[in-house]
């Protein structure tokens, strides 16, 4: 790549960046709080168990989630239900900025799900026992969708 080049995608990639988390202002103090904690967090998960599809749904997590925030944010978060990463997938995906499209969005919501599901195991349990049976049963069917291995607790 030429230096021309690079310079123009640093260029890009900042006021991309710039963009998103000008999005963010607005938020309250708490909020901006935990926010903050998740993105002090692990910045990676070691998918080399996770099947080949999702290890691929991984790097678009990565690659795309990277333009606005760190991948710590989603991560570390406290969020572990297939609703709250569909709510929160979608409001990334519409923010000005995020470059994700409805393909990569899918792929990105498939990688939360999936990850929940093994490394947070415990979180999304917790969250799935305070549900009303038909809600859980729904969230499980989602799980399932994902993670076709997946057992309810």
């Amino acid at each position: 790549m030429t230096k021309s080049a690079t310079a123009l995608l640093s260029v890009l990639v900042l006021a991309a960046a710039g963009v998103c988390s000008a999005a963010d202002d607005g938020v309250d103090a708490a909020t901006l709080a935990r926010i903050a904690q998740y993105d002090k967090g692990p910045t990676s998960v070691d998918v080399s168990r996770y099947p080949k599809v999702i290890q691929g749904d991984y790097r678009t997590f990565r690659q795309k989630c990277s333009v606005c925030h760190t991948p710590a944010r989603p991560i570390n978060s406290d969020f572990a239900l297939p609703d709250e990463w569909s709510r929160y997938v979608k409001r990334m995906m519409h923010k000005p900025g995020s470059m994700i499209g409805a393909v990569d969005a899918k792929r990105i919501y498939t990688f939360l799900v999936h990850d929940a599901s093994v490394r947070r195991e415990s979180l999304l349990e917790s969250k799935l026992a305070l549900l009303a049976p038909a809600d859980r049963a729904e969230q499980e069917a989602k799980i399932a969708a994902v993670r076709p291995d997946y057992r309810a607790p």
